[in-house]
């Protein structure tokens, strides 16, 4: 397919409607970003163009219009991604919720953007490695994307050699993962470990069990004020009194709810609630 120059009132439409089930804004001069995502959407279903994608999503087709909204939806993700949370985890952040679940034995960590699975999967795999005394324990990791397609991949484990190569140690690629062809598969007891759902973060939020921790990284930034503010909102009311909030380094709560303190290491930092909150 050769890629045509994309007329600004379809670029126009494509904005509401991502806007509309996203949330996601896509500022003028992304019309790069709209081409290059929608050129393979469009060949996936039979159309010359763009416009002509653009001309079936006027006449309703919500089947197609999932498939836009998801395809403009960024799944940027790696094994250990950014490595200083995955260490605050480890040192600070589970040790103290030990200490304080002693007596329930019970912890559930949320990837709210998990995309294609591996930050779930480092969680998963930084317990196992550095708490064995958890296994006593009931552990919930609970993986959540908007995009069906990527939580299904998330689910299946699979991961092509490029996928492995970024952030994983080598020891724990070999420990945790099996060859399935070219690519690797996560083993089925790590597999087990970790749950995998759909959900919109914009859309009313499902039944959610109280949360230990909450990793939201990378997300907000995709977001409109009021937007962030009515997520940190929602994620308030799900996570512990106790618990932690993880964001992405370029994030904060400071502008959008200042129910939540600033919790810094010498290398990364992390979101509580206030005490008086």
């Amino acid at each position: 397919m050769t890629p045509t120059t994309l007329a600004t009132s379809d670029f126009d439409y494509v904005r509401a409607l991502v806007r509309e089930r996203s949330a996601i804004v896509l500022e003028p001069g992304k019309e790069y970003l709209v081409q290059t995502r929608l050129q393979p959407v469009a060949q996936r279903n039979g159309l010359a163009d763009i416009g002509a994608l653009v001309d079936r999503l006027r006449r309703g087709e919500p089947a197609l219009a999932t498939q836009v909204v998801e395809a403009m939806t960024t799944n940027e993700t790696s094994f250990f991604r950014d490595a200083h949370p995955f260490e605050m985890l480890r040192t600070d952040v589970i040790p103290t919720l030990m200490e304080s679940r002693k007596t329930q034995r019970a912890l559930r960590i949320w990837s709210a953007a998990s995309s294609t699975g591996q930050e779930a999967y480092t969680i998963a795999m930084t317990l196992r490695e550095s708490f064995p005394q958890l296994a006593g324990w009931a552990v919930s990791i609970l993986g959540t994307d908007l995009s069906r397609d990527v939580v299904e991949k998330a689910k299946e484990g699979r991961y092509a050699q490029i996928e492995v190569n970024r952030g994983l140690p080598a020891p724990l690629l070999l420990k945790y993962f099996e060859r399935a062809g070219l690519a690797w598969k996560v083993k089925q007891e790590l597999r087990r470990a970790v749950e995998f759902k759909q959900m919109n973060l914009i859309a009313p939020w499902p039944s959610i069990p109280r949360m230990d921790v909450v990793f939201l990284r990378n997300v907000l930034i995709y977001f409109d004020g009021d937007t962030k503010r009515a997520i940190l909102a929602n994620v308030r009311r799900v996570i512990a009194p106790d618990g932690y909030l993880f964001l992405g380094a370029a994030e904060s709560t400071l502008q959008y709810d200042r129910t939540f303190e600033r919790i810094q290491t010498a290398r990364t930092n992390c979101y509580r609630l206030l005490q008086n909150s």
